[in-house]
């Protein structure tokens, strides 16, 4: 929070600078009873500078725009896994997990696998159970993904009813034709194109893991 706080500071320098020194001119051109050609040279060039730092702290603002605060999603911490699966899908499952826990805004997470939950981890939900919605099943149908990227301005965010209740953004991956990979993000509009991309090699990955296995044959999503 220290380190938002300093870069809005930052940003507002050359607003305040700016506006300050123009201010200043100002108050020194109405407080000179003659104007002298040096003077009236060193005003101009001062106007000048204050307008190029005013239009430098405009641009700052569009260009480094104030990154959305985190939230502490509410629950407990927790680490499920499907107990009956076989040991090099538990790691593979935990191995990747904990990559996308560690090196994203990733702070809960879900695998499903032929409609079952094989893993919750990190910040747990209320329900532990997950009833396929439209946006899961559309996610299913088309295998593409969806990024919502702030959910709390989505209706379909009902359907999400198995992350924490103050999820700020969520990204439904699709793991081949069988299973998605659920992400609940802390910060809205967090996930970039990279993390978009390392997460979908993730997915096709744990895809590929289980496919391999052939642990089950259950109805698909």
């Amino acid at each position: 929070m220290a380190q938002i706080n300093s870069n809005r500071v930052l940003r507002l320098l050359p607003l305040v600078v700016g506006g300050l020194g123009g201010v200043l001119l100002l108050v020194n051109r109405l407080e000179t009873p003659q104007i002298l050609d040096s003077q009236a040279r060193s005003d101009a060039l001062g106007v000048i500078l204050s307008a190029l730092l005013i239009l430098t702290g405009l641009l700052w603002q569009q260009i480094q725009p104030v990154p959305p605060d985190a939230v502490e999603l509410e629950g407990p911490q927790g680490f499920e896994l499907q107990p009956d699966l076989p040991d090099v899908v538990k790691t593979e499952l935990a191995w990747a997990s904990l990559m996308l826990l560690t090196n994203t805004v990733t702070r809960s997470l879900l695998v499903v696998w032929d409609a079952q939950v094989l893993l919750r981890r990190g910040v747990l939900g209320v329900n532990s159970q997950v009833e396929p919605g439209p946006i899961v099943k559309r996610v299913q149908k088309t295998r593409k993904p969806v990024y919502l990227v702030n959910l709390a301005l989505y209706p379909g965010r009902v359907e999400f009813d198995y992350l924490p209740p103050n999820t700020q953004g969520v990204i439904c991956q699709p793991m081949g034709d069988r299973g998605v990979l659920i992400l609940g993000a802390n910060t809205p509009r967090s996930y970039t194109k990279q993390d978009e991309v390392w997460i979908e090699g993730i997915a096709d990955k744990l895809a590929d893991t289980l496919d391999r296995s052939g642990w089950s044959d259950a109805t698909k999503i």
